[in-house]
C-alpha cells in the first residue's frame, strides 16, 4: 500500500465502478475487494483514508443493493436462477441464500463481529475502528431496514451480534465517539426493528430511561441479568443529552410509541416502558426549577403574591425564585443587570444547540452543551407524545364520528358525542390501535397531567408555550373523543387554572384604585432599574392566560356533544374569565362589584373596550428576562395562532360562541349543559346570598323539591376556589343565569318540540327557584325573573298550531309564569316585599306581552291566567299599617323590627302604595286584553273572568276599577248575549248572564262613588239592552236578586250614615247621587219592561209592593235629594202601567190602588215644614214636592185611563189637602206649585163638590203670600257655605189663583152650592187680605212692572161683586139667611178695607202716580154705587150690616185725621187717655164705628190731611147719594139703606159744623192773624166738608163770611 496517492485513489475508483457492473463477483472476491478498501481506510492519509471509507460505504450498498434484486428474481422466477448455498446461522440452524444474500449476510456479520473486536468470517480483517464499523453498519440499516425485516437470517444477526454489541458498550465506560454512534444504531432499531427485537427493544428503551434518570432507579420490569456490565461512575450529562435526543425521535414517532405500550404497559405484567418513560420525563422536568423558572405571566398580572410564591398553586418549588427576587431587591445596580441579561427559562434559541449531540459524529468529545438543553429535550419529548396520540385519534374520530356517510335526511353532526371503541370492529388495526390511545391515557393522564402543567408554569418563550399548550389541547380532545371522563376533566380543570388563576379572581373582588401619588425623581430611577416596587396596576390575565382560555373554549366546543356534567367546571372557568376580562378600572372604586359592560342580558352585543386590563405585561422583571430576547425575536414573525386574537373583546366573543353553539348539541348533550349552567347558577346564588343558599344539585330532579337545595354557605370552596368574601358587595349579576337565557332564547324550538325533561323543566325550575328564594340579592333575582321572562314570551309566538302539543306547551308556559306572578309565601316567597312586587310585575308584564302577541291561540291555560291576575288583587280599603313587616311572612315571628338584629337585606322592605298600584295597572291591561278576546272563552272560563273582574273594580286605583265596572263587565256581558242566541246554550249562558249581573252587584256598593256608579249604569244598561230577550225566570231573579237588593244595599248605607254632623258631607251627597242613580234606572226598566214582562209574572204583586214600599220609605225615610228621582221612577212606572190592556188592567188597577196608599202616607209627611226635631222626616224640598205632585197627577189619569172616571171626592178632598205644600215664588210660579196648578186645573169638576173644594183651596193658595211668607233658617248643621237669608213668597202663586177664581166662578156662578158651602166667602175673603194691605203688599215682581197685587185683587173682587149680589138676591129662599148675611159682611168688609186702607205710601210717589191711584179707587166706589147700593137694602140683609155701609162712607169722608184736628172733650180725671192712630183701621180691625164724634174746644193750628183729598169727597158725595132719591131703581132696597145710612150722614156733617163753629170762636179772638192766614186753614181744613150743596145752603143762612166760603169752594166735585 506504498503506492502513490494517486494510484490508491484509482485503485478505489477501480472497485467502485467494478464491483457494480460486475454481478459475478461473489465470495472471495468480493471479500478481497473490500479488503483492499477497508486497507486503504487505515491509511494515514487523509485523502486516501477518507475515500476510502466513502467507497467503503457505497460498496456495502452495492452489495446489498444486489441482495435486492436477487430477492426480486426469486420472487419472480418459481426456480432459482443461481445456485444456493447453506449458510449456518447464529442460532444454530442453516439457510440457503443465494450468492448476493450470502455475500450480504457475509459482510454485514462480520461488520458486527468487528465492531465488537471479534474476528471476521468473511473479511479477512484483524481489526476495525469500532465507530467506522458502526457507522457502516448504521448506514445499512438507515437504508434497508425493510430488507432486513424480510429476513431471518439478517434479525438473527441483530439479535446475536449486534445488540449484545450495543449494550456491552452502552455499559461500558463512556466515549463520546463510541456512545453517539451506538446510540444512533440503537435509535434505529428502536426505530424499524421494535417489533422483530421486542426484548432487545425493551432493554434498549429501559437503559436510555435509566441514562436519563441517571441513578438507574427507573420503575423498569427489567432485571439486572439484562445488563453484563457494572456501570463504570455517573455518566456525564452529555450522554443523558444524547439518550433524551434518542428518546425525543422515538417519541416523535407515534405509532412506534403505541406500539411500545402495546407490548410493554399493555399487560399487566409488562415492563411499563411507557409508563416509566413518563416517569422520567417529569421528573427530569423537576429536578433544577429554579433553572426553569416561573412564568411571571401564568398566574396572571396585578396580583399580589401571597406566601406560596406565584406559582404555588401548580407543585412548583419557586423557592429559588423567591431567593433570587430578594437578592435583586438588594442588589447594586450592576448585579442587577447583570442577573437580567443572564435569567431562566426555556427557549427554542436560548436553550437549544444549533446542532443536536447525536448529530455531531466529527467530535472526539462532547460538545458544549446549554445547561437548560435536557430539560427542553424533555419539554419536547412530552410534546410529541401528545402529538403523537393527537394526530392518530383526530383523523379517525373524524372520519368515524364526523364524516361517516348519513341516511337520507339525517342533519350533519355539529357537536358529536364520545367514539365509543366498543361499538367498533374489535379485528381491525384502527380499533386496536384507538383502544392502545385509550389506554395509554386512561392510565397515562396523571404524569402527563404532571408533567404539562409543570412545563406550562414555567418560564417558556412563546414558542414552546404555545407547544406545550396545544399538548394540552391535544389530550383534552382526544380523552374526550374517546370517552375518557376522568382524564378529559382533569385536562380541563386543569386548563381552567391557568386560564383563569384563582387569586385573579380573588384579587378582582378586593381590588382598590390606589391613590394618585407623585412620584420622586430617585423612585422613577429605582423602578427603572428594578430596584423599587413595580408599578401598581389592576389585576386581570395575561397574554397567556388568555391563551390557555382560547384553547379551554376551543376545547369545551369541540367536546360539547359529551361534557356531560363536566360543563360546570367549565362554564364555572368561563363565568369567572368573563367577570375578569369585564372587569373595570378608573373612574371609581370597584370592590368587587362585578360590574358589567353595556352588553345585551345575553353577552351578545360586543364587550367593552374601556378599562380593561392589557393583554400583555407593561414591563419584563428578573424572571421574564429569560426570554426576552425570544419575545424581541419573535415579535417582528408571525404569531402562532393561538396567541393572536388574545384582546378582550375577541375573547368574549368566543365564549358568547360556545354558548350560541348549544342549539348544536344533541338532546341530551343540551340537557347536561343546561343542568350544568343551572348548577352553576345555583352556585354563585348561594355564595352571594346572606342566609343558608343553593346546593350544587346533581340533577333535574333535585329541582323539584326547593328544600333540597339549602345548605350552609359557610366554608364553601367551589371547583375554581373561589370563595366571596361576606363583607364585599355583592356582585351585580349572575353570569349563569344571563347566559342560560341565552341558551334558552337559541333553543327556543327546543324547548318547545321536544320533552320538558331535556331542557324546560331544568331551566323554568332553576329561575324560578331563583326568583323565589327570598334571600338571594336582589339584583339576581330580578336578573332570572328578566331571563326567564323573556323566555316565556318567545315560547308562544314560536308556536305553531299542533293540537295536542300545542295545549301542553301553552299550560307549561303559564304554569311557570303563574309561580312567578302568583306569591307562595308558605315557600318563602312572599309578595309583600319590594322585590317581590317588583318580580311580580315583571311577571305581569310578561303575561301582557304573551296575551298581546300570542293570546288568541290560546287552547288552554285560561284558568291559570285568571288566577295570576286575580292575585294582584286586594281588598279595597284602609291602608296597611306602617308597623306590619313583610319580611314577617318570610323569617317568622323572630323577624319583626323589635328583635331584628340586623337590617332586612335590600329588597325585602314593605313596598309603597304605589308599586301596588303599578302591579294593579299591569295586570289590568292584560285583563283587558283578555276581555278583548273574551269569545274564545268557555263558561266555566268566562265565570272566571267575571270573578277576576269583580276583583279588579274592588281595587284602590279608582280609573281600573271604574274602567272593570263599568266598560269590561260590559263587554263581557254583551259576550255572553251574542251566545244565548244558541237555543242549546242559553240556559248555561243565561245563568252566566246573572252572575255576571251579581258580580256587578257587589260593585254597586264600592264605597267610591264613580266605581258605585259605574256599576250601577253597567248592570241596569244590560238589564234594558237585553231585557226583550229575558225569560220570565230571569227577569224573576234579576228583579229579586239584583233590583231590590241593590236599593236595599244603597240604602242600608245611607241610613247608617245619618248623622247631624255628616248629613251634607261628600260622602254622603254621593251616596245619595248613586241612589238616586239607581232609582232612575229601576224606573226606566219599569217604564220599558212593565207591561212586556213585569207585569206577566207571577210575583208581580209581591214585586210591585216591594217596588212601592221601597219609593215610599226613600220618599220618607232618607235624605231629601233622593226624593225626587224616588218619585219620578214610580211616576214612570205609573205612566207604563197605562199602557196595559186586556186582563192584565185588574193587575194595573190594584197596584193604582197600592200607589194611592203610599201618596196617602207620603201626603202626611209632605206638607210639614220646617225642622222638627222630634220627627224622623225630612222637609220636602221643592223639586221633591214637584215630583209627588207629578206622582199623582199620573196616578189619577192612569186611573182615569184605565176606569173611564175621576176619582171620587174623598180621594179628591183628600188630594186638595196634600196639594197644600208650597215654595218661594216672585215673578213666575216655581214648578212644584206650576204642577200643583196644573193637577187642580185637570181636575174634573163635573164630580159633586169638585168645584167648590177646588175654589176653596185656590182661595186658600191666594193668601199664601201675606199670611204664610217667612224668611228660610239657615241650617245649623250645614257645612256648606251660607248663601244670604231667603225669604219664601207666594207671590206668583197669588197672581195665577186670584184671575183664576174669578174664571171659576163664573163658570160655576149660578151654582147654589158655591153659595151656601162657604166658597164664595172663602173667595171674597182672600181677596180682602191684599185689597187692606194695598201699599202694605210684596212686591208683584222682582224683575218685571207686574200689576200691583192689591190692584189685581180689586179688579178680581170687583169683577166678582158684579156677578155675585144680583144672583143672591136670586136665589131667594134657596139661600138661607145665614149665608145670605155671611156673604154681605164679606162682601162689605172688602170694600171697607179697600176705602179705609193706608194710603200715607201715596204721598211719596210723583203726582201723575197719585192721580192714577185715585182714580183707579174710584172702581170700588163706583161699584159701591153700582153693584151693591141697590141690594145691600134688601129685607134679608140685618140693619147693623146694612148701616155698616154708611159708616164706611162717613169714614172715608174725612179730609184729616181727627185726632190730630181736635183735642178731645175733658174726660174723667180717672178716665184713660185713647191712644191715637195716625192710620185708619185695618179691615182687619172690626172694631165697632161710633155714631158721633165728640169734640172739645176748637183750635187755630193746621191739622193732618188724609193722603187723598178727592177720595174723600166721592166718600161723601157716595153718603149723600144713598141718602137722596137721586135713583130710582130697587125704591125698597133704596129707602130701607137710606133710612139706615141717614144716622150716619148728620153725624157727618154735624161733626163738621160742630168743629167749624168751635175754630171759629178763636179766629174772631184773632181777627188780625185770621184775616191772614185763616182763610186758608178754614179753606182746606175747617169747612171743606161744606162743599156739599145742601150743606152749602144751610150755611148760606148764616152769612158769617161769604167771601171767604166762596174762596174755600171754589168749585164742587161730583
Amino acid at each position: 500500500m506504498s503506492q502513490g496517492v494517486d494510484i490508491q485513489l484509482r485503485i478505489l475508483q477501480t472497485l467502485v465502478s467494478l464491483i457494480p457492473n460486475f454481478p459475478a463477483i461473489h465470495g472471495e472476491l468480493l471479500g478481497d475487494a473490500l479488503l483492499l478498501c477497508f486497507k486503504l481506510q487505515e491509511s494515514r492519509i487523509a485523502v486516501v483514508s477518507s475515500t476510502a471509507a466513502a467507497t467503503l460505504r457505497q460498496l456495502v450498498m452495492f452489495v446489498v443493493d444486489k441482495m435486492v434484486y436477487e430477492d426480486g428474481l426469486l420472487e419472480s422466477d418459481d426456480k432459482p436462477p443461481f445456485p444456493l448455498t447453506e449458510v449456518h446461522l447464529p442460532n444454530g440452524t442453516t439457510t440457503l441464500l443465494g450468492p448476493s444474500s450470502k455475500d450480504a449476510y457475509s459482510v454485514f456479520e462480520d461488520l458486527c463481529l468487528l465492531a465488537n473486536s471479534e474476528r471476521p468470517n468473511f473479511l479477512k480483517l484483524e481489526a476495525l475502528h469500532k465507530t467506522f464499523a458502526l457507522e457502516l453498519v448504521e448506514s445499512v440499516l438507515t437504508n434497508y431496514h425493510v430488507l432486513f425485516r424480510k429476513h431471518t437470517e439478517f434479525i438473527l444477526l441483530l439479535q446475536h451480534h449486534l445488540c449484545p454489541l450495543l449494550l456491552k458498550t452502552m455499559s461500558d465506560r463512556p466515549i463520546f465517539p463510541l456512545i453517539l454512534r451506538c446510540t444512533r444504531v440503537i435509535f434505529l432499531l428502536l426505530k424499524q426493528f421494535s417489533a422483530e427485537l421486542t426484548t432487545e427493544a425493551e432493554v434498549f428503551l429501559m437503559l436510555l430511561i435509566r441514562v436519563i434518570t441517571e441513578d438507574g432507579s427507573s420503575e423498569a420490569g427489567v432485571g439486572e441479568a439484562h445488563f453484563h456490565h457494572h456501570v463504570h461512575g455517573a455518566r456525564p450529562a452529555w450522554m443523558r443529552v444524547i439518550s433524551m435526543e434518542i428518546m425525543r425521535g422515538i417519541c416523535s414517532d407515534g405509532e412506534l410509541m403505541r406500539n411500545i405500550w402495546h407490548r410493554y404497559d399493555a399487560h399487566e405484567n409488562g415492563s411499563k416502558v411507557f409508563t416509566s418513560l413518563l416517569a422520567a420525563l417529569k421528573r427530569l422536568l423537576s429536578e433544577k426549577p429554579s433553572l426553569l423558572g416561573v412564568s411571571s405571566q401564568i398566574g396572571g398580572v396585578g396580583v399580589i403574591a401571597d406566601g406560596q410564591g406565584g406559582g404555588g398553586g401548580y407543585g412548583l418549588d419557586v423557592g429559588s425564585v423567591a431567593g433570587v427576587a430578594g437578592r435583586v431587591a438588594s442588589a447594586t445596580v450592576s448585579g442587577v443587570v447583570g442577573m437580567i441579561s443572564g435569567g431562566h427559562g426555556l427557549s427554542l434559541q436560548g436553550s437549544s444547540m444549533k446542532l443536536q449531540c447525536i448529530d455531531q459524529l466529527d467530535k472526539a468529545d462532547a460538545p458544549p452543551i446549554p445547561e437548560p438543553y435536557i430539560y427542553l429535550l424533555a419539554v419536547q419529548c412530552t410534546v410529541s407524545l401528545c402529538e403523537g396520540l393527537a394526530s392518530f385519534a383526530g383523523p379517525v374520530y373524524s372520519s368515524i364520528v364526523i364524516q361517516r356517510p348519513r341516511a337520507a335526511g339525517e342533519a350533519p353532526i355539529r357537536a358529536p358525542p364520545a367514539l365509543d371503541v366498543s361499538t367498533l370492529p374489535q379485528d381491525e388495526q384502527q380499533t386496536i390501535h384507538l383502544r392502545i390511545v385509550q389506554d395509554i391515557i386512561s392510565n397515562g393522564w396523571p404524569a402527563f397531567l404532571a408533567a404539562l402543567s409543570l412545563i406550562i408554569a414555567t418560564n417558556l418563550s412563546d414558542e414552546l408555550f404555545v407547544e406545550v399548550l396545544a399538548s394540552y389541547q391535544a389530550l383534552t380532545n382526544v380523552s374526550g373523543m374517546l370517552g375518557l371522563m376522568t382524564p378529559r376533566d382533569a385536562f380541563l380543570n386543569s386548563l381552567s387554572k391557568f386560564a383563569v388563576p384563582t387569586r385573579v379572581v380573588s384579587s378582582v373582588d378586593i381590588y382598590a384604585e390606589p391613590p394618585a401619588t407623585p412620584r420622586s425623581a430617585t423612585t422613577a430611577v429605582a423602578e427603572g432599574l428594578g430596584l423599587g416596587a413595580a408599578p401598581h396596576q389592576p389585576p386581570g390575565l395575561s397574554e397567556r392566560n388568555m391563551a390557555c382560555l382560547k384553547v379551554l373554549v376551543g376545547c369545551a366546543l369541540f367536546l360539547a356533544g359529551s361534557l356531560g356534567e363536566s360543563w360546570y367546571g367549565v362554564l364555572e372557568t368561563l363565568q369567572n374569565a368573563d367577570y375578569v376580562l369585564t372587569f373595570k378600572t378608573g373612574g371609581g372604586t370597584h370592590h368587587g362589584s362585578g360590574q358589567q359592560s353595556k352588553r345585551s342580558l345575553f353577552g351578545s352585543g360586543p364587550p367593552p373596550t374601556a378599562g380593561v386590563v392589557p393583554s400583555r405585561t407593561p414591563s419584563l422583571n428578573a424572571s421574564q428576562s429569560g426570554n426576552s430576547l425570544a419575545s424581541s425575536s419573535s415579535a417582528a414573525s408571525t404569531r402562532h395562532p393561538l396567541l393572536t386574537d388574545l384582546e378582550p373583546e375577541t375573547l368574549l366573543n368566543a365564549i358568547q360562541r360556545l354558548f350560541d353553539s348549544s342549539k348544536s348539541l344533541e338532546d341530551g348533550a343540551f340537557k347536561d349543559f343546561a343542568e350544568a349552567l343551572c348548577k352553576l347558577s345555583a352556585e354563585m346564588v348561594g355564595m352571594q346570598s346572606d342566609t343558608p343558599g343553593l346546593a350544587a344539585y346533581e340533577s333535574a330532579e333535585s329541582l323539584e323539591d326547593p328544600s333540597s337545595l339549602r345548605v350552609d354557605t359557610r366554608n364553601r370552596r367551589r371547583m375554581s376556589g373561589i370563595h366571596i368574601p361576606k363583607n364585599q358587595t355583592q356582585r351585580s349579576g349572575d353570569f349563569g343565569i344571563s347566559k342560560l337565557g341565552g341558551v334558552a332564547l337559541s333553543n327556543i324550538h327546543r324547548l318547545i318540540y321536544r320533552s320538558p325533561d331535556i331542557a324546560w323543566n331544568s331551566i323554568t325550575k332553576h329561575l324560578l327557584l331563583i326568583i323565589r328564594l327570598p334571600y338571594a340579592p336582589q339584583s339576581i333575582r330580578v336578573q332570572a325573573a328578566r331571563v326567564l321572562d323573556d323566555v316565556l314570551v318567545v315560547v308562544p309566538r314560536n308556536l305553531t298550531n299542533a293540537n295536542e302539543l300545542q295545549a301542553q306547551v301553552q299550560r307549561r308556559v303559564l304554569e311557570v309564569l303563574s309561580q312567578q306572578i302568583i306569591p307562595d309565601p308558605a315557600n318563602g316567597y312572599s309578595g309583600d316585599t319590594t322585590t317581590g312586587v317588583e318580580l311580580r310585575k315583571m311577571g305581569l308584564e310578561t303575561l301582557h306581552e304573551i296575551l298581546q302577541a300570542s293570546g288568541h291561540t290560546f287552547v288552554v291555560g285560561w284558568e291559570i291566567v285568571f288566577q295570576m291576575l286575580e292575585s294582584v288583587c286586594r281588598p279595597f280599603g284602609p291602608q296597611r299599617s306602617p308597623s306590619s313587616d313583610s319580611v314577617s311572612v318570610l323569617s317568622g315571628p323572630s323577624s319583626s323590627p323589635s328583635t331584628r338584629l340586623k337590617p332586612l337585606p335590600l329588597g325585602l322592605g314593605n313596598p309603597t302604595e304605589r308599586s301596588y298600584s303599578a302591579l294593579v295597572k299591569i295586570a289590568f291591561q292584560s285583563l283587558t286584553l283578555v276581555c278583548d278576546s273574551v269569545s274564545l272563552l268557555n263558561p266555566t272560563h268566562l265565570r272566571l273572568c267575571i270573578s277576576t273582574l269583580g276583583q279588579f273594580g274592588r281595587q284602590s286605583d279608582t280609573n281600573i276599577a271604574l274602567t272593570a265596572a263599568a266598560s269590561l263587565l260590559w263587554s263581557v256581558s254583551d259576550s255572553i248575549q251574542a251566545k244565548r242566541k244558541d237555543v242549546d246554550e242559553e240556559p248555561e249562558y243565561s245563568e252566566l248572564w246573572l252572575y255576571l249581573l251579581l258580580e256587578v252587584l257587589g260593585l254597586c256598593t264600592d264605597s267610591r262613588p264613580e266605581v258605585r256608579d259605574g256599576a250601577i249604569q253597567t248592570l241596569f244598561r244590560a238589564m234594558q239592552l237585553y231585557g226583550s230577550t229575558l225569560n220570565s225566570d230571569t227577569w224573576d231573579q234579576c228583579i229579586w236578586k239584583i233590583t231590590f237588593p241593590l236599593v236595599d244595599a244603597i240604602t242600608n248605607e245611607i241610613r247608617s250614615r245619618i248623622s247631624p254632623d255628616s248629613q251634607d258631607s261628600p260622602a254622603n251627597r254621593a251616596w245619595d247621587e248613586s241612589k238616586i242613580l239607581a232609582l232612575n234606572s229601576i224606573g226606566s226598566i219599569f217604564n220599558d219592561f212593565l207591561t212586556s214582562k213585569l207585569i206577566l209574572l207571577d210575583s208581580f204583586g209581591d214585586a210591585w209592593d216591594a217596588f212601592i214600599t221601597r219609593i215610599q220609605e226613600t220618599v220618607l225615610l232618607d235624605n231629601r235629594p233622593i226624593s225626587a228621582p224616588a218619585l219620578r221612577c214610580l211616576e214612570k212606572a205609573i205612566r207604563a202601567s197605562a199602557a196595559t190592556e186586556g186582563v192584565s188592567k185588574h193587575r194595573v188597577i190594584d197596584a193604582l190602588q197600592r200607589v194611592w196608599q203610599a201618596i196617602d202616607t207620603m201626603g202626611k209627611v209632605a206638607g210639614k215644614r220646617g225642622n222638627d226635631e222630634e220627627s224622623p222626616h225630612q222637609p220636602f224640598t221643592q223639586e221633591s214636592l214637584v215630583a209627588y205632585v207629578d206622582v199623582v197627577q199620573s196616578a189619577r189619569k192612569t186611573n182615569g185611563a184605565l176606569t173611564g172616571k175621576e176619582w171620587d171626592l174623598e180621594r179628591l178632598t183628600r188630594l186638595m189637602v196634600i196639594l197644600k205644600d208650597y215654595r218661594p215664588d216672585i215673578d213666575a210660579l216655581p214648578p212644584l206649585q206650576s204642577v200643583v196648578m196644573e193637577t187642580i186645573e185637570s181636575i174634573d169638576l163635573s164630580v159633586a163638590g169638585a168645584s167648590s173644594l177646588v175654589m176653596k183651596d185656590l182661595s186658600e193658595y191666594a193668601t199664601l203670600a201675606f199670611l204664610a211668607a217667612f224668611d228660610v233658617q239657615p241650617q245649623p248643621n250645614s257645612h256648606t257655605p251660607q248663601t244670604p237669608q231667603k225669604r219664601v213668597t207666594y207671590i206668583a202663586l197669588s197672581k195665577k189663583v186670584m184671575p183664576m177664581l174669578v174664571d171659576l166662578f163664573m163658570r160655576f156662578r149660578d151654582s147654589l152650592e158655591v153659595y151656601t158651602d162657604g166658597t164664595l166667602e172663602a173667595v171674597l175673603s182672600a181677596y180682602s187680605i191684599p185689597i187692606k194691605l194695598k201699599y202694605d203688599c210684596p212686591s208683584p215682581s222682582k224683575f218685571g212692572k207686574d200689576q200691583p197685587l192689591w190692584k189685581t185683587a180689586t179688579s178680581c173682587f170687583l169683577r166678582i161683586i158684579k156677578e155675585c149680589a144680583p144672583q143672591i138676591k136670586a136665589f131667594g129662599e134657596d139661600l138661607s139667611d145665614e149665608r145670605t148675611e155671611g156673604l154681605w159682611y164679606q162682601i162689605l168688609d172688602v170694600f171697607r178695607g179697600g176705602i179705609l186702607a193706608d194710603c200715607s205710601h201715596a204721598e211719596s210717589f210723583p203726582l201723575d202716580t197719585q192721580v192714577s191711584e185715585e182714580n183707579f179707587d174710584l172702581a170700588l166706589i163706583a161699584s159701591l154705587e153700582i153693584d151693591v147700593v141697590p141690594h145691600i137694602g134688601d129685607r134679608r140683609v140685618p140693619d147693623a150690616l146694612v148701616s155698616r155701609l154708611s159708616k164706611v162712607l162717613q169714614q172715608g169722608s174725612r179730609l184729616y185725621e181727627p185726632e190730630q184736628n181736635r183735642i178731645p172733650k175733658p174726660s174723667p180725671v180717672n178716665s184713660p187717655t185713647p191712644k191715637l192712630s195716625r192710620s185708619r183701621s185695618r179691615s182687619s180691625d172690626l172694631t165697632k164705628v161710633e155714631d158721633s164724634e165728640e169734640y172739645g174746644i176748637g183750635k187755630t193750628d193746621i191739622g193732618t190731611l188724609v193722603p187723598r183729598e178727592r177720595f174723600s169727597y166721592w166718600c161723601f158725595d157716595l153718603l149723600f147719594l144713598i141718602c137722596s132719591d137721586a135713583t130710582t131703581d130697587q125704591e125698597e132696597s133704596r129707602k130701607r139703606l137710606a133710612a139706615l145710612s141717614l144716622p150716619a150722614l148728620l153725624n157727618r156733617c154735624r161733626a163738621s159744623l160742630v168743629s167749624y163753629v168751635a175754630d171759629e170762636s178763636l179766629r174772631y179772638e184773632k181777627t188780625n192773624w185770621f184775616m191772614c192766614c185763616g182763610n186758608c186753614w178754614l179753606s182746606a181744613f175747617g169747612l171743606a166738608p161744606f162743599g156739599h150743596p145742601s150743606l152749602i145752603n144751610q150755611l148760606n143762612m148764616l152769612q158769617p163770611n161769604q167771601a171767604l166760603l166762596n174762596w174755600v169752594y171754589p168749585h164742587r166735585l161730583s
